[in-house]
């Protein structure tokens, strides 16, 4: 699936709900299913600074692909996270670099958060792009070799 085939299945999925307490119920859920990122990761190193609360985040390059593993220990987080993993992971580093975010804005996310929040999900996604930087660039120096 393509990051639009997925950012259109999310939208589809809080479409659903009218009410902002389903939404979150719904990210709750969704953080629930977050596959554990190994222990050797939850380390500072691998923490995502502007967030209020702990995100660690690792990224592996594997096949042409940036696979993304997160955690968190706040709840709401720990969802949201799971929500940018499922759109980003698996994908190939040009098409994270690409993409754009409009389904932050149709869920209606970005409105519902709080300025830490806010902030927090934006460094989230920035260090997820860095991540395809970095292997983008790599790639390109492998290939040209």
């Amino acid at each position: 699936m393509t990051i639009t085939d997925i950012q259109n299945k999310i939208s589809e999925e809080f479409a659903v709900f009218d009410d902002w307490i389903d939404k979150y119920n719904l990210l709750v859920e969704m953080g629930k299913d977050l596959p554990l990122i190994d222990a050797r990761y939850k380390t500072n190193n691998h923490l995502i600074s502007g967030c209020q609360s702990k995100v660690w985040l690792h990224a592996a390059y594997e096949d042409g692909k940036v696979i993304f593993t997160a955690d968190s220990d706040a709840v709401i987080t720990r969802g949201i996270i799971s929500l940018l993993i499922r759109m980003y992971s698996g994908q190939k580093p040009e098409d994270i670099l690409n993409s754009d975010l409009s389904f932050l804005d149709d869920i209606g996310l970005k409105d519902q958060l709080s300025p830490n929040r806010s902030n927090g999900l934006l460094s989230m996604i920035k260090q997820m792009k860095l991540y395809a930087q970095v292997f983008k660039l790599k790639s390109d120096t492998e290939s040209n070799h």
